[in-house]
């Protein structure tokens, strides 16, 4: 499954809109070289967390623009693909107004072509598995090219899960801030959500138990932007 990718309409919009429309899409990476017509990546966006410009402490942006944080400032529809640990990268889709620097980051996915069950349950991981490097850092996701989001299927509201987002406890009270969403029982988030998560719209819902960062790779935690 690919598809056409979205428009960029989509992604100029706040950033907890278009986070919480994002589950559901399809993440769609071409590789080329590999084979006569390339290699196709693809799965479905399961979990997500959203960044909102520069008051909130748990994003890169509240330290200022540098030039690695650039990227953020920059049009909606844009690849911001940075490093952490030293060795993960992690993808996150740029939203909103130019100027702004807001950001959503993709934390899984549910495999449906060229990946394996349980390679791209966390933001580390999924990268990975879909082949994304820095070199995709700024790429146009509204266009046809290597990497791409198509539309998939769209998600009742009663089957998106919120929950406070991973890895920024020294953000404070921006910490705790339900602005991370995933697929009510989806197999392939990265981590439980609190008390079993909750549907918007819903009551709660019982959410397969997932296994620990460290049998993950050490990469279902902290991925901030």
């Amino acid at each position: 499954m690919r598809g056409a990718p979205l428009p960029r309409s989509f992604y100029q919009r706040p950033v907890r809109q278009v986070a919480r429309d994002l589950i559901g899409r399809i993440l769609v990476r071409r590789c080329d070289g590999v084979g006569e017509s390339g290699m196709w990546l693809a799965g479905r966006i399961v979990e997500v967390e959203a960044y909102d410009g520069p008051r909130d402490r748990a994003c890169h942006a509240a330290k200022g623009r540098t030039p690695r944080t650039d990227p953020m400032f920059g049009e909606a529809g844009h690849a911001y693909v940075y490093l952490i640990y030293g060795m993960y990268c992690c993808l996150n889709v740029v939203t909103g107004p130019v100027g702004y620097p807001a950001a959503v980051l993709i934390r899984a996915l549910e495999p449906i072509e060229g990946i394996e069950t349980g390679e791209a349950g966390g933001p580390g991981r999924l990268c990975r598995a879909l082949r994304i490097t820095r070199d995709l850092n700024r790429a146009d996701l509204c266009h046809t090219g290597p990497l791409l989001i198509a539309a998939g299927e769209g998600i009742a509201k009663g089957r998106i899960l919120v929950g406070p987002r991973i890895g920024v406890d020294y953000a404070g009270a921006w910490a705790t801030k339900p602005w991370r969403f995933g697929l009510q029982g989806s197999p392939d988030l990265s981590r439980p959500f609190p008390g079993s998560g909750r549907a918007r719209g819903g009551g709660a819902v019982s959410i397969r138990k997932g296994r620990s960062a460290r049998s993950r790779g050490g990469n279902s935690g902290s991925g901030t932007t």
